[in-house]
């Protein structure tokens, strides 16, 4: 289990590694909700997503191994893994799935990376990363499912309850569930957490619906980012701990959300990152009056030249 405690350690350890990124406040009504929306703007961290704070804090927990560290990864995980290891001098091997967005797989081999491409999905790069380590000795980094990872995540929320004056509720997009979890552990119940979710990928919401991590299918737009095949086992204990409510999302839903904060904010999110506010967007969350919103965009490693409205038929 993470904690407070856990998470605190975690910006400690990160700080200086990672970036505090800006939370904007909007008139909810120029992206079609009512009320006021703080938007968390984790697409300015390092790499373009959050996921580099719960890479440093695993790779900076001790002495690292001559192999290295390795991590599979739909695309935004490799890349902040790719940088962390450049920053610590260390080699770095990421496998993603052959599907993974051309952008994200060009960003690893910039960072100097070692990319392999392996399946359609990002269970069957876990499995291929796994047997690797096993025979390199090289430090796996999980995307979602170590405690380390998810204490790193969990300073968003930290740094979030220190940029808002009040916070009812937190949207967060959920894959395999290391950000919505290491969140919840820092809020502890204290602040409503809602795990957004495609309806393609209903990774956490089938969980909650079984009583446990099931294996489901993974579809739809925004399998890049969000496409984990099963919950962590760390997401589904704290999420079921917390009292994290989970909402589904259309994949129309994620597209004009993605359009909305490009026309409207100029913010170029990718799906994954759009898929907290198509909570709002489509109504599958709607704030009480007055209620204290905030969205974390998580996410901007996309290809920019479909984010303009669809062409007319």
């Amino acid at each position: 289990m993470v904690n407070r405690n856990d998470v605190e350690a975690a910006a400690a350890l990160v700080q200086g590694r990672v970036r505090e990124t800006p939370v904007i406040t909007v008139d909810g009504a120029d992206l079609g909700v009512s009320g006021q929306l703080s938007l968390k703007l984790e697409l300015h961290q390092h790499t373009g997503s959050f996921k580099p704070r719960g890479a440093f804090n695993r790779m900076l927990q001790g002495p690292l191994p001559p192999t290295g560290v390795i991590a599979a990864s739909g695309g935004n995980h490799g890349l902040a893994v790719a940088y962390a290891a450049r920053s610590l001098g260390v080699p770095a091997e990421v496998f993603v799935p052959v599907t993974s967005s051309p952008v994200k797989v060009q960003r690893l081999a910039g960072l100097g990376a070692q990319v392999r491409q392996v399946g359609q999905h990002y269970a069957e790069a876990l499995a291929a990363s796994t047997q690797r380590a096993d025979e390199t000795g090289a430090l796996v980094v999980h995307a979602y499912d170590q405690p380390e990872v998810v204490a790193g995540q969990g300073t968003v929320g930290r740094e979030l309850e220190r940029q808002m004056d009040g916070i009812d509720t937190v949207l967060v997009a959920v894959g395999g569930g290391g950000l919505v979890s290491g969140i919840a552990s820092w809020f502890d119940g204290s602040v409503r957490v809602v795990a957004v979710e495609p309806e393609q990928i209903p990774t956490l919401h089938s969980a909650l619906k079984a009583g446990g991590p099931v294996d489901i299918e993974v579809g739809g737009v925004a399998t890049d980012s969000l496409g984990a095949r099963r919950i962590g086992d760390i997401a589904f204990d704290t999420a079921s701990r917390t009292g994290v409510v989970s909402v589904l999302v259309s994949d129309e839903d994620l597209v004009r959300a993605r359009r909305l904060l490009w026309s409207e904010l100029r913010v170029a999110a990718e799906f994954g990152g759009a898929t907290a506010l198509a909570a709002l967007v489509g109504g599958a969350y709607v704030p009480q009056a007055g209620e204290r919103v905030a969205v974390i965009v998580c996410g901007g490693n996309t290809d920019p030249s479909d984010l303009g409205p669809a062409a007319p038929h």
